[in-house]
């Protein structure tokens, strides 16, 4: 039997209804990080369904929280199955910022550091996580029709965190994934070092 709120179907036969036109939210995959160096989600590998069977694809990173010190958490995509995660992607990113302590603020910024032009290295989710108890970093990114054909695959993303510099960040970033190739492979890790604990969570959307 369906939950259903004010004439609308939001829970039915263990699918969540994401409130987006698309239709129904169904988690494909939960990955749990134990001094992991990445987590990645393979089409076809352990359950995990990456292709033409849903729209797009949401990926929510929950205190994802690294090993080391200062660092950037990324992902970046692959179209072979996971032998290689070095496709080109054209980004950008922008943030603001607020100190613990009050001290400092930043208003909404465009990092053009962080971007990439046609570049095949990883993308930045998250800049300088930090690794003391309470720093960590969570978000959602947003992957639309990854195995088109025809066009390259635009995603969208947004995290917060406690920086390393105990700084609250709000950060956006999106761009697109310039292949007209299916993508059928995804990696999530920091720049440096394992991911000590945190969990991703793979939902399809029709």
């Amino acid at each position: 039997m369906g939950l259903i709120s004010n004439g609308t179907t939001l829970l039915d036969a263990g699918a969540l209804d994401s409130g987006i036109a698309t239709g129904a939210m169904t988690l494909i995959k939960t990955l749990t990080a134990s001094s992991s160096a990445t987590l990645s989600f393979v089409h076809g590998a352990s359950s995990v369904v990456f292709d033409g069977t849903y729209k797009e694809y949401q990926f929510h990173f929950v205190n994802m929280h690294p090993a080391s010190n200062d660092v950037n958490f990324q992902f970046n995509v692959s179209i072979d199955g996971g032998s290689n995660y070095n496709v080109a992607k054209t980004t950008t990113r922008f943030t603001v910022l607020h100190s613990e302590d009050d001290s400092s603020h930043a208003a909404l910024a465009y990092e053009a550091n962080r971007d990439l032009a046609q570049g095949t290295g990883d993308k930045i989710i998250m800049n300088g996580v930090g690794n003391v108890a309470d720093e960590s970093c969570s978000g959602l990114l947003h992957l639309y029709e990854p195995a088109s054909t025809t066009f390259v695959k635009n995603f969208e993303v947004r995290g917060i965190q406690n920086r390393s510099d105990n700084t609250s960040e709000d950060a956006f970033g999106a761009g697109y994934i310039n292949t007209t190739s299916a993508v059928n492979a995804i990696i999530f890790k920091f720049g440096s070092g394992n991911i000590d604990t945190g969990t991703i969570k793979m939902y399809g959307i029709k």
